[in-house]
């Protein structure tokens, strides 16, 4: 089905963007918008984007490294809508499993299973499908590192060692419980 009135693409690309929760490739875009044509979609993503940033100061339509798109919420203002949120996008064992990738990387997934456990492999395969990251493989191993996407999502510069330094600086402002040790 051949969509060929502007407005009604237009909304069709918005309503995909919107409830989608996720990026979307141009190939599903131009699914959704029903033109059939890249060339019109991506016309009318821009239009789009451009409304977007004339009506709205607190969500954007970003194109991701990957060429895919999304709308969200700014990253800078991640921290002021966290308590508002109704679920997180990924769950705390996931994402713990995730900051230490961040922090470790490149880290291989059998020191992943040595430290995060056996429940590591359903946190990669949900962290992969999502971009958040990627591996390679070294003989035997998969070694994991966070990508574009990522830094993108969480609002993060390219340097690794800045976010380390982020990372670490959160950690150490945060009380850790001594461990439990029984007495005899």
């Amino acid at each position: 089905m051949k969509i060929e009135d502007d407005n009604e693409a237009i909304s069709r690309l918005e309503a995909a963007l919107y409830s989608a929760g996720r990026p979307l490739t141009v190939e599903e875009l131009i699914k959704a918008s029903g033109t059939e044509s890249r060339n019109k979609t991506l016309g009318l993503l821009g239009i789009i984007e451009k409304k977007t940033k004339s009506a709205f100061r607190a969500i954007e339509i970003a194109t991701l490294p990957d060429g895919s798109y999304v709308m969200q919420l700014k990253p800078e203002l991640n921290d002021t809508v966290r308590k508002f949120a109704s679920r997180p996008i990924l769950a705390k064992a996931t994402l713990k499993t995730l900051s230490y990738i961040a922090y470790m990387q490149p880290i291989s997934s059998k020191h992943l299973v040595e430290t995060r456990g056996s429940g590591v492999y359903s946190h990669l395969k949900e962290l992969e499908q999502l971009d958040f990251i990627s591996h390679q493989n070294v003989g035997r191993l998969k070694i994991f590192t966070t990508t574009a996407k990522f830094q993108k999502y969480f609002g993060i510069s390219g340097d690794t060692d800045i976010l380390k330094q982020i990372l670490f600086k959160k950690r150490k402002s945060s009380p850790i419980p001594e461990p439990i040790t029984q007495q005899a």
